[in-house]
């Protein structure tokens, strides 16, 4: 039931490259969107020499390439909230629970001077991404889900 996913040159956003900045696609047309492509492909123009109406598409394209994004997520959410599994349900839930209880863990921890323990900067810095990208996606996602689903009501 896998979805193939398609690569940067197969989208609508490859389509215009293809058409106003051909030397681009040919340089992150196998890439996929989903993986960072996108902000490749901005860096990249910055430096072509375009027309503003042409670097407006292609915000304009860009906009519609995240929304396209963003419904997939929710899609997903519904999915695991109309899901019978009580994981499928909870699962982000749990997940900020236990990042944040590990914060305050490692932060009690680290902060009692009779207890000869450190944390190393590598796992500080990777608590702080995953504990910004899940609180960023559960929070302001959800808050942002729960707009659209006004505005369409």
């Amino acid at each position: 039931m896998s979805k193939e996913r398609k690569k940067l040159k197969d989208t609508k956003v490859g389509a215009w490259l293809k058409d106003k900045a051909p030397q681009v696609l040919d340089t992150v047309g196998e890439l996929l969107p989903d993986q960072g492509a996108l902000g490749v492909v901005k860096r990249l123009l910055d430096k072509e020499d375009l027309p503003k109406e042409d670097r407006l598409e292609f915000e304009k394209l860009l906009l519609e390439q995240e929304r396209h994004a963003q419904d997939n997520v929710t899609s997903r959410w519904e999915a695991d909230m109309s899901s019978d599994s009580k994981l499928a349900k909870n699962v982000r839930p749990i997940a900020l629970i236990a990042l944040l209880g590990l914060y305050l863990l490692l932060a009690i921890t680290d902060s009692i001077e009779s207890i000869k323990f450190e944390v190393k900067e590598e796992y500080v810095s990777l608590l702080e991404v995953l504990a910004l990208t899940a609180f960023s996606a559960y929070f302001a996602g959800r808050s942002i889900e729960k707009v659209q689903y006004k505005r369409k009501s």
